[in-house]
């Protein structure tokens, strides 16, 4: 069994590529995939996003803003709070730093980033941490409030060594999407190689960074299963083991239990 840690269900293609939420939780099932996390990246669209996944009790959902759209949102630590306490939420994010992009918006991005760190730590739900270009005040602010006490995960990772072994040092986990395959990231498929396989999770980030051999396309939770494989080989596992490891990473750091879902 797989999960997909992290993907974006409201964000795919359902006028021509899929019916519904239920076929692409079909799709995924039929490759393995049988749990994924649907993550928000905005409170204004989080209403939207979980009419979109529905009841489905193989998702589960995040609550966040993303640095990207701190700019264009108030951010409201009391509406946070209470969007957070809906019973199918189990983390806060995605929240973190993006200097890649909109490196103007630093001040403001370290600020709502820092509230939701802590808002995740009274609340004792993990993050979910995007990072770009911002690798030492990323770290920085998860330990000057607190962030080893919630835990959490930095997604879609394409940072160095040195970041993920600070990171997992706090508590955190390290997860590898679609990225890690591609003939560019050689750097990357090294960085994974060296991690501990008990401190990883596969994603899709759907319904971007398909793949190989679905890049181009648009990505999809099935597509776990291909982010799997990989990782598998880069790290000379089998695939039920890799499968097996990152599934139990998952239900611990999201503090779930199987027979709940």
């Amino acid at each position: 069994m797989l999960v997909d840690s992290h993907c974006h269900l409201d964000r795919l293609n359902f006028n021509d590529l899929h019916d519904g939420v239920a076929d692409v939780l079909e799709k995924a099932k039929q490759q393995g995939v049988e749990h994924c996390l649907a993550v928000a990246t905005s409170l204004e669209a989080f209403p939207q996003m979980m009419d979109c996944i529905g009841d489905f009790p193989q998702v589960f959902a995040s609550c966040g803003m993303h640095p990207l759209y701190v700019q264009d949102h108030q951010y409201l630590q009391q509406a946070h709070r209470e969007l957070a306490a809906d019973p199918r939420v189990v983390a806060i994010g995605e929240t973190g730093l993006d200097y890649y992009y909109t490196p103007e918006t630093k001040p403001e991005q370290k600020r709502v980033f820092a509230e939701q760190i802590e808002l995740a730590v009274e609340l004792d739900k993990p993050l979910i941490i995007h990072t770009r270009d911002a690798k030492q005040d990323t770290l920085d602010l998860l330990k000057q409030h607190g962030a080893e006490r919630c835990g959490g995960v930095l997604h879609c990772f394409t940072e160095d060594l040195d970041m993920a072994e600070a990171a997992i040092e706090l508590g955190f986990y390290i997860s590898c999407s679609g990225i890690v395959t591609f003939n560019s990231a050689k750097k990357l498929q090294q960085v994974f190689a060296q991690l501990p396989l008990e401190r990883l999770l596969v994603e899709t980030d759907s319904p971007y960074l398909a793949p190989v051999p679905h890049r181009g396309k648009e990505n999809q939770p099935a597509y776990t299963r291909e982010v799997a494989h990989f990782l598998a080989r880069l790290k000379g596992v089998s695939m039920p083991e890799l499968a097996a490891q990152t599934t139990d990473n998952f239900f611990r750091l999201f503090k779930l239990a199987e027979k709940q879902v």
